[in-house]
């Protein structure tokens, strides 16, 4: 939402809106001169004078004040899908789809555009340093470029409640389907069949239309039968049109098209499932028009994403030593599974402590066996409260952090349940020692325990708390 207000706001429109807390997000949008309104503040409830449409996100429930300010003022409403995908049109839509991987793919993408020259548009749900924030606005894209074929729009396509169905791209990518968002979903088998949908999107091959989908994964026999686009697939077995090669010793990533060499690059990412994000956002830069040279160079640039695996510093221990402390945004079993083997692998801590905070209680209890066997890297897991978001009460009593515990238990994971986010900081803080690695994981605020870990491990009373210990 907050690049899509900026991108709105960069094409001459006046854009206000509200969130349910203050946050750096919102922050910057008021310096960009956008009013946010938060919490209780009445504006939160109201529609600015002279309001011409409203657009909400998939998190806004039917009944909010404002949804219904805008009902009785017959404003016309738009979900954030549909106004993506208006924003689509009369350019090259490029949509990144998938259960796993679109906020990273989306910004390898558009940062490989941008370093090769291509001047694209894009839109992620992560912020990425390299380009300034989680959107971008290209003058091709505006319409102002000379060259005669659209500008270029990158935007991150997510399946729930069909929302992928609004986007109108030219050319997408399926990275990979499975179980989630089964609050929604009722099997695997209705989230394939809105996959296919969505490939359905695409125009004819003919007529541009190409879409790269993963060989292994990604459910490719039953979305692609009798697609009009162009389609290839991706992946690391020798079958895929583009096979994907990673030596994650050397951290080295390697390209071949139809089992010729055509591009290889050093990679600062860790994991398998980075290598294939990397891979599909050369393939699809290359489609776009960049040469492979370019890309190659481009793609060892890119230094990730906020929220991915994302390094935030150390702290003092107090045996003397340090722990390093990463933040990472997986809430799906397979994201924590691949991000924890991917840090046991390339870190080598002494002890990998993983701080998971469960998103959405409907979530836990669908997926619940998958957790139960997703944190096997990790040598002790605290699990703060489920983060509540989107469910209903009923739901919310049906599943608890605790019963997490005990499935993870059962499982043969060390795990504990800590509650609230301070006691997790002091229980770190009491066990740490050198050598280990804490990850703080998840898709709700759970994000704040690794910043105030940090924080309060380079303060001066942590110093003086050091120098007190015996």
């Amino acid at each position: 939402m907050c690049g899509l207000a900026r991108i709105i706001l960069d094409r001459g429109a006046r854009a206000s809106g509200s969130d349910a807390v203050e946050s750096e997000a919102v922050a910057d949008l008021r310096t960009s001169g956008i009013e946010i309104a938060t919490g209780e503040d009445p504006a939160a409830s109201e529609l600015p004078e002279g309001c011409d449409l409203v657009i909400a996100s998939a998190a806004i429930r039917e009944d909010d004040p404002a949804l219904q300010a805008a009902d009785r003022a017959d404003v016309r409403v738009l979900n954030y899908a549909d106004a993506v995908g208006l924003a689509m049109r009369g350019r090259t839509g490029v949509s990144i789809a998938g259960t796993h991987g679109k906020s990273t793919t989306t910004s390898m993408l558009a940062h490989c555009l941008v370093e090769c020259g291509l001047d694209p548009s894009y839109i992620a749900g992560a912020r990425c340093p390299q380009l300034g924030g989680g959107w971008r606005v290209g003058a091709s894209s505006l319409g102002d470029a000379p060259e005669t074929r659209p500008g270029i729009f990158v935007a991150e396509a997510c399946e729930f409640n069909h929302s992928f169905h609004r986007h109108q791209p030219t050319v997408a990518l399926i990275n990979n389907v499975e179980e989630d968002h089964l609050d929604f979903y009722g099997s695997i088998d209705e989230i394939v069949e809105s996959f296919r949908d969505f490939a359905r999107l695409l125009p004819p091959e003919s007529e541009g239309g190409r879409l790269l989908i993963a060989h292994d994964g990604g459910h490719r026999r039953e979305i692609c039968t009798g697609l009009a686009a162009g389609v290839s697939t991706f992946g690391f077995a020798p079958g895929a049109d583009y096979q994907v090669v990673h030596d994650a010793s050397a951290g080295r990533i390697g390209l071949l098209e139809d089992g010729a060499y055509i591009v290889g690059w050093d990679t600062r990412l860790a994991g398998d499932h980075n290598a294939l994000n990397a891979a599909a956002a050369a393939i699809l830069a290359h489609w776009l028009g960049a040469d492979w040279d370019a890309i190659g160079q481009a793609m060892a640039g890119f230094e990730g994403v906020d929220r991915r695996m994302q390094r935030l510093g150390t702290v003092a221990t107090r045996d003397g030593g340090s722990a390093g402390v990463i933040d990472d945004y997986g809430h799906h079993p397979s994201e924590c599974d691949v991000t924890l083997r991917a840090i046991r692998t390339s870190f080598r801590p002494r002890r990998l402590i993983c701080v998971f905070q469960p998103h959405q209680h409907s979530r836990t209890r669908f997926l619940l066996e998958q957790f139960a066997h997703a944190f096997t890297q990790a040598d002790l897991v605290i699990v703060p409260e489920i983060f509540f978001v989107r469910d209903s009460e009923e739901e919310r009593r049906r599943i608890s952090a605790a019963d997490l515990v005990d499935r993870l238990r059962e499982s043969g994971t060390t795990a504990m349940h800590v509650h609230p986010f301070a006691a997790i900081v002091e229980h770190l803080e009491e066990v740490l020692a050198d050598g280990d690695l804490v990850v703080v994981m998840g898709a709700g605020p759970v994000w704040q325990i690794g910043r105030d870990l940090v924080e309060r491990g380079t303060s001066p009373r942590a110093d003086r708390d050091r120098e007190n210990t015996p």
